[in-house]
């Protein structure tokens, strides 16, 4: 009889101690994920943009298509790269897709800025191509523009061979009437800059922006606006 009640009396105590611990854990959880809600406030506060550049750009952005980001370095604020003091963001807030409108590393990304780089074309057959406009404003980019005609007309790979074919091209970087393309161009302050980017499944889109200020972090503001946007490229399916 003592056996049985001490044995029932250790079955007690065992699932009370299982009970508290999974409340305890419960609890815990709860506290992480209050904390990542708050942790996710203070970064999207980072990132904001001042009411004072907000005031600034108000006419630009007052027109259609347009936008102003603050876009931070990959290699400080990516916590991939930068596990000490990187942003739970993914992507850091290195990254943005004018397409949806989003700083953080997606399928439709569309921008990048790592090591004093500006980047286009990240994941799989997506690619694309930068060039610095010389001489022209933000305001005066515009499609009839004989530096903007080939990006503007150009007609995006269809199958996944010709979509690597061009993402080596535009890699290694090649010159178009004298004009220089590339899916990597140096950040440069006061410069204007054209892009263009293709993602399979998601968007194909012509983007001018400037360049208008680097700030202590090294993040750069960003005024922009959407010049086209293309029918959503495909590629092709393999017939074999």
């Amino acid at each position: 009889m003592k056996r049985i009640l001490v044995a029932s009396l250790l079955t007690t105590l065992c699932s009370i101690c299982a009970l508290a611990q999974t409340e305890s854990r419960a609890d815990t959880l709860k506290e992480i994920e209050a904390k990542r809600a708050e942790l996710a406030k203070l970064e999207a506060k980072y990132i904001e943009l001042s009411s004072a550049d907000r005031e600034m750009f108000a006419e630009f952005l007052s027109q259609p298509d347009t936008g102003l980001i603050r876009l931070l370095p990959r290699e400080k604020f990516d916590s991939w790269v930068n596990q000490k003091s990187g942003l739970t963001l993914r992507g850091g807030g290195s990254y943005y897709s004018f397409s949806r409108r989003v700083q953080e590393y997606v399928n439709a990304t569309q921008l990048g800025l790592e090591q004093g780089y500006l980047k286009v074309g990240f994941a799989g057959a997506n690619y694309g191509m930068l060039t610095k406009l010389e001489g022209v404003r933000l305001e005066d980019v515009s499609t009839d523009l004989p530096a903007v005609s080939f990006l503007a007309k150009y007609t995006a790979a269809g199958t996944d061979p010709d979509a690597r074919i061009e993402q080596h091209r535009f890699g290694t970087g090649t010159v178009v009437d004298e004009i220089p393309y590339k899916d990597r161009v140096k950040a440069e302050v006061g410069a204007t800059y054209l892009l263009r980017s293709i993602n399979f499944g998601e968007a194909d889109v012509l983007v001018a922006f400037k360049v208008v200020r680097q700030d202590e972090d090294g993040s750069l503001i960003i005024p922009w606006r959407l010049l086209e946007k293309y029918s959503v490229p495909k590629l092709a399916r393999n017939s074999q």
